[in-house]
């Protein structure tokens, strides 16, 4: 390792910890004006209206985004356009979180401004404590003073970390309150992987199933298992509940004198089933861990399907 190699790692190290040392200094500096401003972002009847400029406003939108996500309806705003048109956005009902490291950057004059003109609560998000924007704010949240780990202190680095690290604070807390679930969160995240592990077998299983009586001869089985293109076919006993499956593996344990047996004769009894709102990703797991390719899907405490899942539906939904 050459001596610039290390250089570089040492800086980066460093610049690492002191992020992190930060961290921990936010969260010990942590006062009820955080618990305040997650109780007036419960009781706004509109948005949170999230706002910064530069960096700060690239946390700002970054943490809009984290609480549209997560159940908190939000918007970006930015301050200089507010200025020109955009402050018709900010409405009474809605909350307004404002960051600013300085608590003095001028572009925020207008829409501060107006947040006090039509009584529009006001979240303060700063590093001094005499900033204009603090003394302003309903609720003020102080961030620690502490260096920028650029060691010049005209970057901002450490403060935006820990004005990212508070936005996913207020997010976290407002899910625990508003008891947000994985179920809520697919419903705002349909698309990509995270949206694919959170798919329930309802949403992926099929409703026109291969079934069959117990008592029905395996060649008509066999005609059932060619038709539905699931390679298997559910056995249903009188009252019509699931009580077994015919396989592929049962086909060829049958092999002799197949013909001349019934369905319920072949079929593997008492058959992995999976209910419709497991996590198609948990279906999955069963299939690999029992070597099988489909799963029917019964409601829980009952014996009567009413899908089927196949593992090529989830490969297609990119759950693997």
């Amino acid at each position: 390792m050459t001596s610039s190699t290390i250089d570089l790692l040492t800086t980066g190290r460093r610049v690492i910890a002191r992020e992190a040392e930060a961290l921990g200094l936010l969260g010990a500096a942590l006062t009820d004006s955080f618990a305040r401003a997650v109780e007036m972002i419960m009781a706004a009847n509109g948005r949170v209206i999230v706002s910064g400029m530069g960096k700060s406003g690239h946390i700002a939108r970054k943490i809009a985004a984290t609480f549209a996500s997560t159940g908190t309806p939000a918007q970006f705003v930015h301050p200089a356009e507010a200025s020109h048109g955009d402050l018709g956005m900010v409405m009474r009902g809605d909350v307004v979180l404002m960051l600013s490291n300085s608590g003095e950057t001028t572009e925020l004059a207008d829409l501060i401004a107006h947040t006090r003109r039509f009584g529009i609560p006001l979240i303060g998000v700063a590093g001094r404590a005499a900033s204009t924007l603090l003394r302003q704010s309903d609720v003020a949240i102080l961030l620690p003073e502490v260096p920028e780990a650029c060691g010049t202190g005209i970057v901002p680095t450490t403060s935006t970390t820990m004005a990212l690290a508070l936005g996913d604070a207020l997010a976290v807390a407002l899910m625990e309150h508003r008891a947000f679930t994985p179920d809520h969160f697919r419903l705002f995240h349909p698309g990509g992987k995270l949206g694919s592990r959170l798919m329930k077998v309802r949403d992926l299983m099929h409703t026109d199933l291969p079934l069959t009586t117990a008592d029905s001869p395996m060649s008509e089985a066999l005609l059932t298992i060619s038709r539905s293109g699931f390679g298997v076919v559910g056995v249903t006993g009188p009252e019509g509940y699931l009580d077994g499956i015919v396989t592929d593996g049962d086909l060829r344990r049958h092999m002799e004198g197949l013909l001349a047996l019934s369905a319920g004769q072949v079929m593997t009894r008492d058959p992995r089933t999976v209910p419709p709102d497991a996590l198609a990703e948990r279906a999955v797991s069963v299939m690999n861990d029992a070597k099988i390719t489909c799963l029917f899907v019964v409601e829980p405490g009952q014996r009567r399907a009413i899908g089927i899942l196949h593992i090529h539906d989830c490969l297609r939904a990119g759950i693997a």
